[in-house]
C-alpha cells in the first residue's frame, strides 16, 4: 500500500503486464496502419509514460506529438475540457492515432476527436491504455484498448492524484 497526500492506495496492475498491453496494442495498430506512417497524438499528462512505453513497441516509421488538455481536479473529471497545449503542426490527409492513459467518461476524447476531424485528417484512431466502461457516457468508438477497469481512481505510469504518482511504474488503485 502507498499514501498520496491523504489518499492510500493499493496495487491493481504490475509493470509487466502493462508493457504486455502496450506490445499488443502497438502491434494491433502497426497491422491496422500498414502502408501508413501514423501520428501519435499523446494526451498530456498523463500520457506521457504510455506514448513513450507504446513507441518502444512500434517498429515501422511515426511521427509522435502531445497535446495537453485538463479535465480532473483531484479524484474526479470536473466534466469539462481545457485545451492547455495544442499541436503545432498540420494533420490534414494524415492517419491519426490518439493515445491515451485513461479514458472514463468520455469528454476528452469527445473534445479531441471535434479537434482532430477539424483539420480534415485521412482516418482518426483512439487508443487507451486504460478504459473504464461503467464511466464512459459517449458513443465515440475506442479502437484500441489495454485494459478495460473498474469506475476506480487509479495512479501510477503516469496517471496522479493531484500532481503525485505519476513515476510509479505500476498502477494503484484508490483503497
Amino acid at each position: 500500500m502507498i499514501q498520496l497526500h491523504d489518499k492510500h492506495f493499493v496495487p491493481f496492475i504490475p509493470a509487466a503486464d502493462i508493457d504486455a498491453a502496450l506490445a499488443r496494442m502497438a502491434k494491433q495498430v502497426q497491422q491496422d496502419m500498414a502502408g501508413e506512417t501514423p501520428v501519435f497524438i499523446g494526451v498530456l499528462n498523463g500520457a506521457f509514460m504510455v506514448v513513450s512505453d507504446f513507441v518502444k513497441h512500434y517498429t515501422a516509421n511515426c511521427e509522435v506529438s502531445f497535446v495537453k488538455v485538463a479535465s480532473y481536479e483531484g479524484t474526479g473529471s470536473t466534466g469539462q475540457v481545457k485545451q492547455l497545449i495544442g499541436l503545432g503542426q498540420s494533420l490534414a490527409g494524415r492517419s491519426v492515432v490518439v493515445i491515451e492513459d485513461i479514458v472514463d467518461t468520455g469528454h476528452t476524447i469527445e473534445t479531441l476527436k471535434e479537434m482532430f476531424e477539424g483539420q480534415n485528417v485521412k482516418q482518426l484512431k483512439i487508443a487507451t491504455l486504460f478504459f473504464k466502461p461503467e464511466a464512459y457516457t459517449k458513443n465515440i468508438t475506442l479502437d484500441y484498448i489495454g485494459f478495460e477497469i473498474p469506475n476506480k481512481f487509479i495512479v501510477g505510469y503516469g496517471l496522479d492524484y493531484d500532481g503525485l504518482g505519476r513515476n510509479l511504474p505500476e498502477i494503484y488503485q484508490l483503497q
